[in-house]
C-alpha cells in the first residue's frame, strides 16, 4: 500500500507544481506584456504633435491608455489559459480518430471549412462592433473626466444636472453598443453549437452505416464518439471566448492605432546653439500657418517680425487674431505651412526641440498648470538637476520667496491638483520662479498677468520686470500696464501687422492701437 500511496502523493504534488507553474508563468507573461504596453503607448503619447492633442481628447487618451491595456491583456490571460487546453485535446482527440476511423474523420473535417468561414465574417463584423462600443466608452471616459477636472467651473454654474444628462447619454450609447456586441456573440455562440450538435448527430449516422457494414466495431464507434464528444465540449470552450478574443482584437487595434502615429515634429535631433553665441535675435520671415485642425483658417498671413536680442516686444490685437499664435510657433508646437522662423540666425526647424525648450526659451502662460507635488519640485520641474539653493533664488526672483516661506511646510507645502490651493498669484509666481529656473535667452509671456487682481497684478508685473533683464521678451497682452514700456509694440489685425512703434508713436496714430488699448483703459477712467 505504501508504494501506491506515494506514487498518488507524488503524482498530486507534481499536478499541484504544474498549476502554480502555469498561472504563475501566464500572470508574469501577461503582466509584464500589459507594462510594455503601456511604456511603449505612454511614451508615443508623450513624443506626439500638439496638434494631435488638440483632436483628442485627454479622457480618451487616458481611456486607451488604461481600459484598452486592461482589456487586451484579460483577453489574452482567457485566451492562453482556455486556449491552450482545449487545442491540446483537440490534438490529441482528432489522432485518436483517425486512427479509429480515417472516413469518418475525413467527413467530419469537410464540414471545418464552412464554421471557419462563418467565424471569419461574423469576428469581422462584431470587431467593428467592439471597436466603435471601446470609441464610444472612450467618449463616456472623456465627459466624467472633464466634469472632475473641472469641478470647480460645474460648480460654480450649477450644471451638476447637465453634466450628468451628458454622462448618461453618452454611457447610454455605449451601453446599446455593447448589448449589441453581446447579441451578436451570443448569435454565434448558438450556432456553433448547433453545428457542432449536428456533427455529432452525423457521426452517429455514419458511424451506423459503416458498423452495419462492418466496417467498424461497436468499440470503436463508441470510443470515436467520445473522442468527437472531448472535441466538440473543447470546440464549445473556444466559442465561449470568441467574445474575449474579439474584445481583444479591438482593444489592441486600438492601442496600437496611437503607438502608429508618427510625429511631425520630433522631439529630440538637430542643431544646439553654443551658449556664448547664444544671443536671442528672432526673425519672423513671410510667415502663413493654419492650425491643423482647422487648415482652411489662415491665422497669420505674410507675418514679418524681426526682434533684437535683449529688447522687449509686446504684441496685441484683438482676440483671435494670432497672438498666442506667435508663441505656439517659437515653442515650436506647431511649424508653420509657408515662411520660416530664425533664432540667432539659425532655422528653427533645424534647431534641437528639446534643446531649444529647455535652454532657449521660458514659456508662462495665462493660466500656469501646476503638478500635485510640493512646490519646491514644482519649480525645480523648470530645471530637474537644480539645487535647493538654485530653486530658492530663481523663487526670490520671482517674488515667490516670502509668500512661501510663510507656509506652514515651506517649500515642501504641497500645492494640490492643479495648484488649487494656491491663489492665482501664487500660482503665477511659482510658474515665473519655475520659468527663470533654466535661466532661458527668451522669454515669452502670454496673457501672464491678465487672469488677476489689480494687486496681485502688481506683484506679478514686479516680477516680470525683474526677469525681464538681459533678455529678449515677447509680451502677449491686453493691458496697457503690461504692454507701455515695451521696446516695440506690434499691433496685429486678422494675422497681419497693422502697426508697430512705441507707446507713444503708437498712442499718437490714433489707429487700432489707440482702440485695442488706449481708448479702452484710459478714456473710461478720466
Amino acid at each position: 500500500m505504501k508504494i501506491p500511496s506515494i506514487k498518488i502523493t507524488a503524482m498530486y504534488g507534481m499536478q499541484a507544481f504544474a498549476t502554480f507553474f502555469y498561472i504563475h508563468m501566464l500572470s508574469n507573461l501577461g503582466e509584464k506584456m500589459a507594462f510594455n504596453m503601456k511604456r511603449d503607448l505612454f511614451k508615443a503619447v508623450l513624443q506626439q504633435d500638439v496638434g494631435f492633442f488638440d483632436e483628442h481628447r485627454t479622457g480618451e487618451v487616458i481611456n486607451r491608455l488604461t481600459s484598452d491595456i486592461q482589456d487586451f491583456k484579460s483577453s489574452f490571460k482567457q485566451i492562453v489559459s482556455g486556449g491552450l487546453r482545449a487545442v491540446t485535446q483537440i490534438i490529441g482527440c482528432s489522432a485518436s480518430l483517425v486512427m479509429i476511423s480515417p472516413q469518418m474523420t475525413l467527413i467530419t473535417l469537410l464540414c471545418v471549412p464552412s464554421i471557419i468561414a462563418v467565424g471569419t465574417i461574423f469576428g469581422t463584423l462584431l470587431r467593428g462592433i467592439s471597436i466603435r462600443a471601446q470609441v464610444q466608452g472612450e467618449k463616456t471616459t472623456a465627459v466624467a473626466d472633464e466634469a472632475v477636472s473641472n469641478i470647480r467651473t460645474v460648480r460654480a454654474f450649477a450644471m451638476e444636472e447637465d453634466e450628468e444628462y451628458l454622462f448618461d447619454t453618452e454611457a447610454a450609447l455605449a451601453m446599446d453598443l455593447n448589448i449589441s456586441l453581446g447579441f451578436g456573440i451570443g448569435w454565434f455562440q448558438a450556432g456553433t453549437n448547433l453545428f457542432l450538435n449536428g456533427m455529432v448527430l452525423g457521426t452517429i449516422y455514419m458511424g451506423g452505416y459503416l458498423l452495419s457494414s462492418n466496417q467498424l466495431s461497436p468499440g470503436e464507434l463508441m470510443a470515436f464518439l467520445m473522442a468527437s464528444q472531448t472535441i466538440q465540449r473543447s470546440l464549445a470552450q473556444i466559442s465561449l471566448l470568441f467574445g474575449s478574443v474579439i474584445r481583444g482584437m479591438a482593444a489592441g487595434t486600438r492601442v496600437f492605432e496611437y503607438m502608429d502615429v508618427k510625429p511631425k515634429i520630433p522631439l529630440v535631433g538637430g542643431r544646439i546653439i553654443p551658449d556664448d553665441k547664444l544671443k536671442g535675435n528672432i526673425e519672423f520671415r513671410s510667415v502663413k500657418f493654419s492650425y491643423p485642425s482647422r487648415p482652411e483658417q489662415v491665422v497669420l498671413n505674410d507675418f514679418n517680425l524681426s526682434i533684437p536680442a535683449g529688447k522687449t516686444v509686446a504684441i496685441v490685437g484683438a482676440s483671435g487674431n494670432g497672438k498666442s499664435t506667435v508663441v505656439a510657433l517659437l515653442e515650436r508646437f506647431y511649424d508653420v505651412n509657408e515662411g520660416s522662423i530664425t533664432l540667432d540666425g539659425e532655422e528653427l526647424r533645424t534647431l534641437d526641440p528639446s534643446w531649444l525648450r529647455k535652454r532657449a526659451l521660458g514659456l508662462i502662460s495665462q493660466e500656469p498648470i501646476l503638478f500635485g507635488t510640493s512646490v519646491i519640485e514644482n519649480i525645480r520641474y523648470g530645471k530637474p538637476g537644480a539645487t535647493d539653493e538654485e530653486v530658492v533664488e530663481a523663487a526670490r526672483l520671482a517674488n515667490a520667496h516670502d509668500f512661501i516661506s510663510n507656509f506652514p511646510q515651506g517649500y515642501q507645502t504641497l500645492v494640490g491638483e492643479r495648484g488649487a490651493t494656491l491663489s492665482g498669484g501664487q500660482k503665477q509666481r511659482i510658474a515665473i520662479a519655475r520659468a527663470l529656473l533654466k535661466n532661458p535667452t527668451v522669454l515669452l509671456l502670454d496673457e501672464a498677468t491678465s487672469a488677476l487682481d489689480t494687486e496681485s497684478e502688481k506683484i506679478v508685473q514686479a516680477a516680470l520686470d525683474k526677469a525681464q533683464h538681459g533678455r529678449t521678451v515677447i509680451v502677449i497682452a491686453h493691458r496697457l500696464s503690461t504692454i507701455q514700456n515695451a521696446d516695440i509694440i506690434v499691433v496685429l489685425h486678422r494675422g497681419k501687422i497693422v502697426e508697430m512703434g512705441n507707446h507713444e508713436q503708437l498712442k499718437k496714430l490714433g489707429g487700432y492701437y489707440w482702440s485695442l488699448t488706449y481708448q479702452q483703459q484710459e478714456v473710461p477712467g478720466a
